[in-house]
């Protein structure tokens, strides 16, 4: 990934929000390529070399998360999908798919380059495969199964271990509660969202600190995210 200015592919084919995300992305650094269709954006997304793309879902020649569906078979690069439909059934779907995050439009550009500067952070922290995790007072030893806020030891049952480590591995990425559900729990417990919202409600207890507030996000409807600085 190129450290003085990432690539980010943007997939859309409304000519205002392709002028306003050139114009706005390169004035913060970015290196901006940009697809109108689906088979443009397939083209670049295999050429290109983009660290992020963003991808609308409504495009002239199909749907947007076909590309999602390629793009996330071929290799892990992040990819934020900003789109008109807003149904958090939607949201899921394309979350379950592998998208890292959902941006309804219309948008402010802060957020957006929040959300991609995020994207970009989740994607070293991947490549890095860091057997240990560190964020403000937070420590987790992956190998050692240990976690710490400051100094102090927390004490995690097994499975709210398995959870912290998944938040962990996928930080800053949004998780449905199906995907959870699956990779902790397995396919038999991908309904059980009632469960995971009682350890979710564990785990945070247990990371919180008189100081600080737990890491741990919620995406209403749609699932969490382990917040990363």
């Amino acid at each position: 990934m190129s450290e003085a200015e990432p690539r980010i592919l943007v997939v859309d084919d409304e000519t205002q929000i392709l002028r306003f995300l050139r114009t706005s992305l390169t004035a913060n650094g970015f290196d901006v390529v940009e697809a109108t269709t689906l088979t443009e954006g397939r083209r670049l997304a295999a050429t290109a070399k983009p660290d992020v793309i963003v991808l609308d879902l409504g495009l002239p020649d199909g749907d947007g998360k076909d590309l999602l569906r390629e793009v996330r078979a071929q290799g892990e690069t992040p990819v934020l999908i900003l789109s008109a439909r807003d149904r958090e059934t939607e949201k899921v779907e394309a979350l379950d798919l592998g998208a890292d995050d959902y941006i309804n439009k219309p948008f402010g550009i802060e957020e957006l380059i929040a959300r991609l500067r995020v994207a970009l952070r989740h994607r070293l922290r991947r490549q890095g495969e860091l057997p240990v995790f560190r964020q403000g007072d937070l420590t987790v030893d992956i190998a050692a199964r240990v976690v710490k806020s400051g100094d102090k030891v927390v004490h995690l049952t097994p499975k709210e271990f398995d959870l912290l480590r998944l938040f962990v591995k996928h930080a800053g990425k949004v998780l449905t509660q199906r995907q959870i559900l699956l990779e902790v729990w397995g396919p038999a417990h991908t309904a059980d969202t009632e469960y995971l919202r009682v350890y979710v409600g564990q785990l945070r207890r247990k990371l919180q600190t008189s100081t600080t507030k737990s890491p741990i996000e919620t995406e209403s409807g749609v699932g969490y995210r382990l917040r990363i600085e």
